[in-house]
């Protein structure tokens, strides 16, 4: 059962509809994705009452997608750093941010080696004031359609599952 990047797209917006905000045809500077997905969440803790709040801590992640159908260092190296400074714009840490995870992850006929090499080896992480107003890190996966193959850097391996749950054969 083959399928192509675009029919996998569809496929792995419906699974990201279910705990995700999905934006369709995002515009950002130097760029577009077509389709981003962002998640949210606020714990508290209280003393007592609720008027007394003890902590509270926000997560978030944001998700670019990038299809095509052949993929090279180069235009890997561009999605790469575009979603990274998308992602980077996105956040706003403050003193109840704990942490924000920005994620790449590519659909694509097929994957040039040397692209498989920089998606693997790509590694970002950022501390906002020493992590006292929490940190960020960079994930990546992909998925090369035709051999059904898939592939991550070592922070996206929860992206890798996600993609793997969709399209790995049973």
């Amino acid at each position: 059962m083959e399928r192509t990047p675009h029919e996998c797209f569809a496929k792995l917006l419906n699974a990201y509809s279910h705990n995700y905000d999905l934006t369709r045809d995002v515009q950002v500077e130097g760029g577009s994705f077509p389709a981003m997905a962002h998640y949210f969440l606020r714990d508290e803790h209280y003393l007592v009452r609720r008027d007394k709040q003890f902590y509270a801590t926000e997560q978030h992640d944001y998700t670019y997608f990038y299809v095509a159908d052949r993929l090279d260092a180069a235009q890997a190296k561009a999605q790469l750093d575009l979603a990274l400074k998308a992602g980077l714009a996105a956040i706003k840490p403050h003193k109840e941010h704990m942490s924000s995870f920005v994620t790449l992850v590519i659909l694509a006929e097929e994957i040039d080696p040397e692209a498989k090499k920089l998606l693997k080896k790509t590694r970002f992480h950022k501390n906002y004031r020493l992590s006292l107003h929490g940190w960020m890190e960079f994930h990546v996966a992909a998925m090369e359609c035709s051999s059904r193959t898939f592939l991550s850097n070592p922070a996206g391996r929860a992206a890798r599952k996600t993609l793997e749950a969709n399209f790995a054969p049973k």
